[in-house]
């Protein structure tokens, strides 16, 4: 298990960090939620028929309600706000502040009943990762010459929220045996959620296919095959058996993929203080594991000694 665990983990850290640069593409010539409802619909309709003609037992009613609420908090909340973000906002800028989403979903599982509370250790971790990734945006990036777009910037906050009240919603929700069929049904129940927002806010209503780059059709692509299939499944298999302090990590390590692909694609240049930014959130997540480590192994003791007695 730990090594599906670990290549779970690693998908979602090198995949979903590639994410933002293919958003920011897709977005060029697609509309936000458009897009997110076309990326979604047709990765979940794969998933689920996939997993039906492989035997998979077929959901129940409550099974679908579940898969509505983490739906629409995940995909509608989460990648529709970010899409909708990224039209004014850098890529890297809003990989920066998704970067709360360990604060959050720290903060919710502590709160929720029956929920873990997390060591001072671990919180001590999470602070410095979180300023880890603060460190990779210049102060003239913050607040000087790109003159960021304030409302894009609550956006993306608010959608960092909204997945991590998804992923702590997740963890007690009715669901499926089957983690792909599942993370099929969240897909095509947000698609569903996305596009009828794309048509109430009036995109459908002005795209035509025509307008769509062969770059944004690319970055679509990308987002299904990779994004979806790939990395949402792998998320999706650690929300059901991983600690909530390990799949937090995740978006410490997003950024850095992120700008160093910026570098690869567009030539943004690498500094000393990107470097420095990475090694220090590297050691963040070491530090959490350790100590999720060794508190899951006093918390055995604890109860190896209760049944001793």
């Amino acid at each position: 298990m730990k090594t599906k665990i670990w290549a779970a983990l690693i998908a979602v850290y090198i995949v979903w960090g590639s994410t933002y640069l293919g958003i920011s593409y897709a977005v060029e010539t697609i509309p936000p939620f458009l897009h997110a409802g076309f990326r979604f619909l047709i990765a979940g309709g794969i998933l689920i028929t996939w997993r039906i003609l492989a035997g998979d037992q077929r959901p129940t009613k409550r099974q679908w309600k579940s898969a509505l609420i983490v739906g629409t908090l995940l995909l509608v909340g989460g990648n529709g706000l970010i899409a909708l973000a990224e039209i004014n906002l850098p890529s890297g800028i809003a990989a920066l502040i998704v970067a709360t989403i360990p604060l959050f979903m720290v903060t919710l599982e502590a709160i929720r009943p029956g929920g873990a509370k997390p060591t001072k250790w671990q919180l001590i971790g999470l602070l410095i990762g979180f300023g880890g990734v603060v460190f990779l945006i210049s102060p003239a990036e913050i607040g000087g010459p790109q003159n960021l777009n304030l409302i894009s910037c609550g956006i993306t906050l608010l959608a960092a929220f909204l997945w991590s009240l998804g992923s702590i919603y997740n963890i007690n929700a009715d669901l499926p045996e089957s983690t792909l069929l599942f993370a099929g049904m969240e897909m095509l129940m947000g698609s569903i959620g996305l596009i009828i927002i794309s048509a109430i806010t009036g995109e459908i209503s002005h795209f035509s296919f025509a307008q769509v780059s062969t770059t944004s059709w690319l970055g679509l692509i990308y987002l299904i095959c990779f994004g979806s299939l790939i990395g949402f499944t792998s998320y999706a298999f650690l929300l059901r058996n991983a600690p909530i302090s390990l799949i937090s990590t995740y978006p410490f390590v997003n950024p850095v993929v992120a700008i160093f692909l910026g570098f690869l694609f567009r030539n943004e240049v690498i500094t000393l203080r990107t470097g420095f930014a990475a090694i220090t959130i590297i050691l963040s997540i070491i530090m959490i594991n350790f100590f999720d480590r060794r508190s899951r192994q006093r918390d055995q003791k604890k109860e190896q000694a209760l049944v001793v007695d």
